[in-house]
């Protein structure tokens, strides 16, 4: 494990828990950041980092891919596509026979509505939103790469993702909470640290073409996880109020366009994973007991 190489294109929030899972086992870990602040931040701590916000390409890719092992895709598609498949696609391709794992991170939000139904890995992909429709864009373009070149891309689709910093807790601390009742709206989540940990599992089992939906096992209505986190602080929850009179950006509004059950099955089955938070309360109960 200690000559493993792992370039992260968007080390991000999700990201990072697996680069903090990674270090101290010895990886060499290289990266690329949206700004340069942050390419700065990650060199002063030790990562190779070099900028890529999507509107051109790494300036020196080679040394970015040279000598890797993994790759973890974790840049969001924009208008014109997958930013790194437009730029590195033929790069990264040309490196297939060297790499043992790559991982695009997606979303859950592939499967589009369910009006609360259960999906799982072989459900038809019907997105419901731009941000869904790219996502499928996105994860159809790597697959082809894979098919073409033999680069063995994995896809994880990850529910909503909440841990230290991000989570329902912070959301009542700073008075930013609200409880929006929408009728049968369900969502399913995830602890960063728990997607870490299917990512290192993957990592060590590779399984080239794989999906794997990454959520816990309870989901459920977005005001319970509010109204469970006051109960956890010891104060009064919002007011309910109903999805039709709420003030909301758009963005905001199109995450109650979807709702829908989502099975985690596979990741137990074939990655052996033991989720660390199955459900948001064990969740929340942690993140308190950290701070």
């Amino acid at each position: 494990m200690t000559s493993r190489t792992l370039i992260v294109f968007g080390l991000g929030y999700s990201a990072r828990a697996l680069v903090d899972r990674l270090r101290p086992d010895g990886w060499k870990i290289r990266a690329t950041a949206r700004d340069a602040d942050k390419v700065a931040a990650l060199c002063a701590e030790g990562i190779d980092a070099q900028r890529f916000d999507g509107t051109a390409p790494v300036a020196d890719v080679a040394a970015l891919l040279d000598g890797a092992s993994h790759i973890l895709l974790s840049a969001p598609p924009g208008a014109d596509g997958d930013p790194v498949l437009n730029w590195h696609g033929g790069d990264i391709a040309a490196r297939a026979p060297h790499m043992e794992w790559v991982g695009y991170l997606s979303t859950t939000g592939v499967y589009g509505d369910r009006a609360g139904g259960w999906v799982d890995e072989s459900s038809e992909l019907t997105p419901a939103t731009e941000r869904g429709l790219r996502r499928v864009d996105a994860e159809t373009s790597w697959c082809r790469l894979r098919r073409d070149s033999g680069l063995p891309v994995h896809l994880f689709r990850l529910a909503g993702i909440y841990g230290p910093g991000r989570n329902a807790l912070e959301t009542v601390r700073s008075r930013r909470s609200r409880r929006v009742i929408r009728d049968g709206q369900v969502f399913s989540r995830i602890h960063v640290a728990d997607i870490a940990a299917v990512l290192a599992a993957s990592m060590a089992r590779p399984n080239p073409g794989a999906a794997y939906n990454l959520c816990d096992d309870d989901p459920a209505p977005p005001q319970d996880v509010v109204t469970h986190a006051c109960e956890l602080l010891g104060v009064a929850p919002p007011p309910e109020i109903p999805f039709e009179e709420a003030e909301m950006s758009e963005m905001g509004r199109s995450f109650y366009a979807e709702s829908k059950r989502v099975s985690n099955a596979r990741i137990k089955e074939e990655l052996g994973v033991t989720l660390a938070y199955p459900d948001y309360r064990a969740g929340l109960a942690a993140l308190l007991a950290e701070t």
